[in-house]
């Protein structure tokens, strides 16, 4: 059983949490979380990346001079690829790079990655975070009064908070998401996570896959 503290807006312990890891999966598989990590991040890239083939440069097909008797070396077209500012030879093209894993791999990833910050004393649970108005100031304050400082965060929310998410979304590393939108590469790409209470007893309440999971379950 792992023993996690409970802490106020001004870091003092309030009460803590008796938590058994069996709920956030039981074990931390390295191999999971790279490779759900990969997922995300080939799912951010653009794929917009192109260059020119000889096909799409300026210039014309004629050949420059005749190949024989002028005492250079043999030469085609302007847009030859040998020649500055012709087109590319296998150059990048526009592609999508987005793949999909099964989705109990990805929850099963997710609940692991909560583990790992909690193994590793890097998650950090707030009784109560919540502001009458956005103030950058005041989160600011609760996030060095808890021991966070200037890390780079995350802060899991039980929804929506727009006080909470006006007030730190400025502030340099920080991150905002509510409970139900978390997933395993928003968690470990921060050195911190700072859950609230409400968001951490909804973790553990979320549904859990046990066993084996396949492709053909998910479709």
């Amino acid at each position: 059983m792992l023993t996690i503290d409970v802490v106020n807006t001004k870091g003092e312990r309030v009460s803590s949490l008796e938590v058994d890891p069996e709920e956030f999966g039981g074990e931390v598989r390295k191999q999971l979380l790279h490779d759900v990590v990969l997922m995300h991040l080939a799912n951010r890239r653009q794929g917009t990346h192109k260059s020119k083939p000889r096909g799409e440069v300026a210039g014309h097909k004629k050949k420059l001079f005749k190949q024989k008797g002028t005492g250079n070396a043999r030469a085609g077209t302007r847009r030859s690829n040998k020649r500055v500012g012709g087109g590319t030879t296998k150059g990048p093209r526009p592609r999508d790079y987005s793949y999909s894993i099964p989705k109990r791999a990805r929850r099963l990833a997710t609940r692991m990655a909560i583990l790992s910050r909690l193994e590793d004393k890097e998650a950090v649970i707030v009784d109560g975070l919540s502001l009458a108005a956005p103030k950058t100031q005041q989160i600011a304050a609760v996030l060095q009064a808890i021991g966070v400082g200037s890390e780079s965060c995350l802060i899991a929310t039980m929804g929506v908070d727009q006080n909470v998410y006006l007030s730190a979304r400025n502030i340099k590393g920080m991150e905002i998401l509510p409970a139900g939108e978390l997933h395993a590469y928003a968690l470990l790409r921060p050195k911190r996570v700072v859950f609230t209470k409400d968001a951490f007893e909804a973790l553990r309440q979320a549904p859990r896959y046990q066993g084996t999971f396949s492709q053909e379950e998910e479709e």
